[in-house]
Order: structure tokens, then sequence, then C-alpha cells
């Protein structure tokens, strides 16, 4: 089977070719439909039947779309506020207010870096206490305006650092994960890419939660659990198989409610598409939820997180 490096070469290629097409008496259109066709079939071949731990390969490719690039592509007039109000900013966790089909929302998002600079400025998409903090204060302010809450999910977990133990970093977890749960106004969350820990339900407990196609959403990494449970990182593979962390698997035991498509390849082969699914999949949602009353949208929540866990035994 071709992997992804191949076709990368391949499609690098093509593009040079296409530059050289445009050169007056070349005519390189016939070579160039021929491994169009070629690498179509390549890619078809590659992705059809993706393993776990290919999956998860996906939603950590730097190529992949960041939240900024969703906000730019979905949300009009994203207006970023800073800040906890108590120790400072986190730039792995952004907040903000912004449109959605003509409806003011309130965005909390991760993200992570594109080169050295940006990802120790961002902590690799990493939050601190003062990022989960941030979030909870938009939470407030969200419910005090009535808007909706987005949030797009994109972190291998909480930062783990000396700093975060130092500023409590569990309790500022936990105090998210209350108030996505008892804040009234409707709430959606989205896993973009890697869903990881604590640090991803903290703005992930919400009413209705989408997963983009080759995300992963998991209480722990697949080397974590290999380092764990095998003492081994050899057996990733595996772990990654046993934890059940792809979108397929997740919507089959009711965790997410809805799985939206990527492109063939990944999100970040065609970004135009994969935004253009992820708004209607958002804007599904909020009508639904727009048609429900708060007591009804509470009630549900109640039900749905109060069922998350549950497993059945059979007797001899």
């Amino acid at each position: 089977m071709s992997d992804e490096k191949t076709l990368d070469l391949l499609e690098a290629k093509i593009q040079e070719l296409r530059e050289l097409n445009k050169v007056d008496g070349l005519d390189l259109s016939a070579e160039i439909s021929k491994l169009e066709k070629k690498l179509a079939q390549m890619r078809t071949e590659l992705y059809a039947n993706l393993a776990d731990w290919e999956r998860v390969r996906i939603a950590r490719n730097t190529k992949r779309p960041y939240a900024l690039d969703y906000i730019g592509a979905i949300f009009p007039g994203f207006y970023e506020l800073h800040g906890d109000r108590m120790c400072g900013d986190d730039r792995a966790l952004l907040t903000g207010f912004a449109e959605l089909d003509g409806r003011k929302v309130a965005i909390i998002a991760q993200q992570k870096g594109r080169d050295p600079a940006e990802n120790k400025e961002r902590y690799f998409g990493m939050a601190r206490p003062q990022g989960y903090r941030k979030a909870t204060r938009m939470m407030h302010l969200a419910e005090r305006f009535r808007f909706p809450i987005i949030s797009l999910i994109d972190t291998p977990g909480a930062y783990p650092g000396l700093e975060s133990e130092e500023k409590n970093i569990g309790g500022a977890i936990a105090a998210s994960i209350l108030s996505m749960l008892e804040i009234e106004v409707p709430t959606i969350a989205v896993i973009i890419g890697e869903g990881g820990s604590g640090g991803a339900v903290a703005i992930g407990a919400a009413d209705r939660v989408l997963m983009l196609e080759n995300g992963i959403f998991s209480v722990i990494s697949p080397e974590g659990a290999a380092a764990i449970l095998w003492k081994s990182k050899e057996r990733v593979k595996e772990a990654a198989a046993s934890l059940k962390l792809t979108a397929p698997e997740l919507l089959d035991m009711g965790v997410i409610d809805e799985v939206i498509p990527e492109p063939l390849g990944g999100a970040h082969k065609d970004i135009v598409q994969t935004a253009s699914a992820l708004k209607q999949g958002l804007i599904h949602h909020l009508d639904e939820l727009s048609e429900k009353t708060i007591d009804e949208i509470m009630a549900a929540r109640y039900e749905r997180y109060r069922d998350v866990g549950r497993y059945s035994t059979l007797s001899d």
C-alpha cells in the first residue's frame, strides 16, 4: 500500500508539471491527467480502510487546519477576548464572540502552532489553568448575553508542567467542566483534531458533540496507554485500537452525535470543503437546539451525561 509520503511526492510532481504546462509550446495535459488518475487511485487505496493508529497520525498532521483556520472560514467578525482576570492570558486557548449564519455565538477554541516560535507561544495547544479560567469566564459571559457556545477542541491534553500544578490545573479543569454542565445556553463542541484527556473534556461537555472524520478523542494518548499497560512504546498501534478513539467508534458508542466528513486524505487536503461541511453540521445542530426551551436543554444534558459510562453485565 502507498504511504502519505509517496502521495505527497506524486502531488508535488503533478504541480510541477502544471507549472511547466503554462509555458508556450508545451502540452503536458495528457501526462497530468494520467498522474492525477493514478494519485486518486493510490489515495483511495490508502484511505479506504485506515487502522486506528493511522487516524491518530492524520489527526496530528501538522498541515491539518487548526481552530483559527476554521474560525476565519466559518465565523465572520471574530472578536477575541483575552485573559482570565486573575493571572494572565493563555494563548493555547482562545475565546471571543463571532457570528454563525447571522447568529451571535461565543467561541472557545484550542489553538496549536505552525512553527517552533508559535508552538512556544501556544504551548502546543496545551492550555494552562489560566486558559481554562478564561474559558469559564467566556461561558458566563455567553450566558449573560444568551449566546450559544461553540468550542473547537484540538489538544493532546492540558499542559502538565510545574506551572500548571502550582496554579491548580485540576481545579481549573473541574470548574470548566462544571460550568459547561450548568450553563443555561445551548452548547456545541467539535473535535477538529486531537481530543486528549481532561484538557479536551474541559470544553467538551456540551449538548452536542461533533467530530471530524479523522479526529481522535480519548482519555489518554496511545503512547501513554502503551507505556502504562504494556510498558512498551512499541505497542502503540494495539493501544490505539483498544482505546476506541476514532469518530466512527465513538459515534457507535453514543459519545458523539455526528461525524463530519473530510476530503479523502484528511481535512488539510481541502480546508474549504471541510469548513463547509463543518458549518452545515453546526447550523443543523444549533437550529435543533434553538427549537428547545432552556429547561428542555438542561434536562437532556443531564440525561446525556448520566448515561456516559454505563455498562451492563451478563449473569451466568
